[in-house]
């Protein structure tokens, strides 16, 4: 019996086949018309009208709350065009079948003695600086420092150039009395997080229990930012980016875990 459960998402009604080809479970989100034979978000206690702006989450929020999960083993996500790979190696992948045999299928024994598998880091302290003179110039004229000085380019700094400067701390202004001391030094000292939202769990209890902590919180941040649908996809997805940068404190305070690398491969490229 295979102990990795993975849930793979994707907008696409097309995928179905392939994504059973590689043993994970097919996810549709979106507005397309997917069939009956997939999971979606739609049913029971359901946020699938916010898709737009959590992204992902909204398939999350389904799972949790109207408790879909009976699999007694590791538990994980991917998406159409980000796999979970069993190595870190730079293999072509020139067709489905060398995906295939790349993607993750079983969690080898050695993760055992963890709780939780994130994407390897992202460091955001390295970047290509033509980049936030695009779209920052006025804060670099105000603080240039932080532009040349690699240690004060972090989590939080990323988060204002990219997705609204003073969003962040909004957003942890409401935070629980118990993680809102917690993140904030996280972000305003760590210069990486681990991204994608994508991760896995070693059980359900574990997964349900970080539901618990980023839900409620997302759900006081639409007071503060709303539902508009803006043009700017760093601020319209702002709830699934604030929950990527949670993700990785939230796991990396309450589990033990380990990385392990993923593969961008988009399979609509084998259709």
């Amino acid at each position: 019996m295979k102990n990795l459960q993975i849930y793979c998402i994707t907008l696409n009604p097309q995928h179905k086949n392939l994504i059973e080809k590689i043993q994970y479970l097919p996810v549709g989100l979106g507005d397309k018309n997917f069939s009956s034979e997939w999971l979606q978000d739609k049913t029971g206690d359901s946020i699938a009208f916010k898709n737009p702006y959590y992204g992902e989450y909204t398939f999350h929020y389904w799972l949790w709350k109207n408790n879909k999960i009976n699999f007694n083993g590791w538990i994980g996500f991917c998406q159409y065009r980000k796999f979970w790979k069993k190595e870190k190696d730079n293999q072509n992948i020139s067709d489905f079948n060398s995906l295939d045999k790349i993607i993750l299928k079983e969690i080898p024994i050695e993760f055992e003695n963890y709780d939780s598998i994130l994407v390897e880091s992202q460091f955001v302290n390295v970047f290509r600086l033509s980049k936030f003179i695009k779209n920052n110039l006025k804060n670099m004229i105000l603080k240039p420092s932080f532009f040349f000085n690699k240690n004060k380019r972090t989590i939080k700094f990323h988060f204002d150039m990219m997705h609204g400067h003073g969003n962040l701390d909004k957003a942890i202004d409401v935070m629980d009395e118990q993680e809102k001391i917690g993140f904030r030094n996280f972000v305003n000292k760590e210069v990486s997080f681990n991204p994608q939202n994508m991760f896995i769990c070693k059980n359900k209890e574990i997964l349900f229990s970080y539901y618990s902590s980023v839900f409620p919180w997302l759900e006081r941040c639409e007071k503060i930012f709303g539902f508009e649908k803006k043009n700017i996809f760093g601020l319209k997805r702002i709830y699934g980016f604030l929950a990527e940068r949670y993700m990785s404190y939230w796991f990396k305070k309450y589990t033990k875990h380990a990385t392990l690398p993923i593969q961008f491969k988009d399979i609509t490229d084998f259709l």
